[in-house]
């Protein structure tokens, strides 16, 4: 928790459950990207939090943005993006919205299927186009696996690009995501290789790609310590070395997570605190948000967020960990040990760490009449 952080949730009155984020943290976490990997072009995944003070903060420094629908994008161009610096980087798009956006000055687009190719062909002529491909397709060192419902295959991705040169379309590059939370940076360089592969082969059909989109996947710190940023950084140069040696293409990367989970605190209310019998070591412990109010990402336990106390280090004992919705699917981790002070009680405070991504986005508008958390900026 970083200090204005600190002194925020010291002074402030406002109800639980609310997020506020530190924008010092997103500025670092967007300088530190481009010292340590200059030769990339950052697009901020504004899927993982897409509020206006983040949003004219980036845009600010220079960031350009992928954007998952016309609605991010309009966000972004009222912030004074650039549209030449926006891809609209979601493989499933309407027609009508493709055409908004290429209306609007946007023109580089994704697709992965001939029916996506067609649409853009039709109301985004000329438009620049990369095709996304399949990785990493069963997850491994991803606590969010991104391996099947985006992206084909290679040899399908290279007629998508012959038949989008024929149908007056540049085609631009290739994509991959490794899957989120990615913690082996070796997923990056197999997909590499195959995109070195793909680039060869279309380079013999005289199509000559621009562009290597790496997706996501570095990580953010949650329970579990990570390594640096630069361990993942500098493994993935090396891979370009290895497999394109000095005619690197151009690079693009969407951090999204990376750059705004730790940059915010979630602060809670306990509601309850119970045993389900006489004699029972097994806390529950019921929170004022849960999977409906934001914490989408304990689906399964995937992700698995650090809870602070005012408690400290006083005596632990093992709980599950519930929101307070009346389905019963509201229970955040329950296969996952988790310890918390013996002493909490209803009415006291919780802080969950580095949740600036991906929670307020998901907060239903009003799931059993409870009202998603705000969000506060520092």
């Amino acid at each position: 928790m970083t200090p204005k952080i600190s002194e925020f949730l010291k002074n402030t009155t406002h109800e639980s459950p609310f997020l506020v984020m530190d924008l010092d943290v997103v500025e670092n976490r967007y300088q530190q990207l481009r010292k340590s990997f200059a030769e990339a072009t950052i697009y901020y995944a504004m899927k993982a939090n897409p509020a206006r003070p983040i949003l004219e903060k980036l845009a600010a420094l220079g960031s350009s943005f992928d954007a998952a629908s016309i609605g991010e994008i309009e966000e972004c161009l009222a912030v004074g993006a650039d549209p030449k610096r926006i891809s609209f980087g979601n493989t499933l798009k309407k027609k009508s919205d493709i055409k908004k956006a290429f209306d609007h000055g946007v023109d580089l687009f994704v697709l992965d299927c001939a029916e996506e190719l067609d649409k853009i062909a039709e109301v985004a002529p000329g438009a620049r186009v990369y095709c996304r491909i399949l990785v990493n397709r069963h997850g491994a060192g991803a606590s969010w696996p991104l391996s099947r419902k985006f992206g084909c295959s290679s040899s399908m991705a290279h007629e998508l690009m012959v038949q989008a040169k024929a149908k007056g379309l540049v085609p631009y590059g290739i994509s991959f995501h490794v899957g989120s939370q990615q913690s082996d940076p070796v997923h990056w360089g197999k997909a590499i290789s195959d995109v070195s592969v793909l680039f060869d082969a279309l380079n013999e059909v005289g199509i000559k790609l621009k562009m290597i989109n790496i997706g996501g996947g570095l990580p953010a710190k949650y329970q579990e310590d990570i390594p640096p940023t630069e361990y993942f950084l500098d493994a993935i140069k090396e891979y370009f070395n290895q497999y394109f040696g000095d005619s690197w293409p151009e690079i693009y990367m969407e951090p999204g997570r990376y750059m705004v989970a730790e940059a915010g605190v979630l602060q809670s209310e306990i509601v309850c605190v119970s045993v389900k019998d006489f004699g029972e070591d097994v806390r529950w412990v019921y929170l004022d948000v849960g999977k409906f109010g934001g914490l989408a990402e304990t689906i399964d336990e995937s992700i698995v967020y650090k809870i602070e106390t005012e408690y400290g280090e006083d005596e632990m004992g093992p709980v599950i960990v519930a929101g307070p919705t009346c389905d019963s699917c509201d229970t955040l981790y329950e296969r996952t040990f988790f310890q918390l002070p013996l002493g909490l009680k209803a009415g006291d405070k919780v802080n969950i760490l580095s949740a600036g991504a991906y929670t307020t986005q998901y907060a239903s508008q009003g799931f059993n009449g409870f009202a998603p958390p705000k969000e506060y900026f520092v």
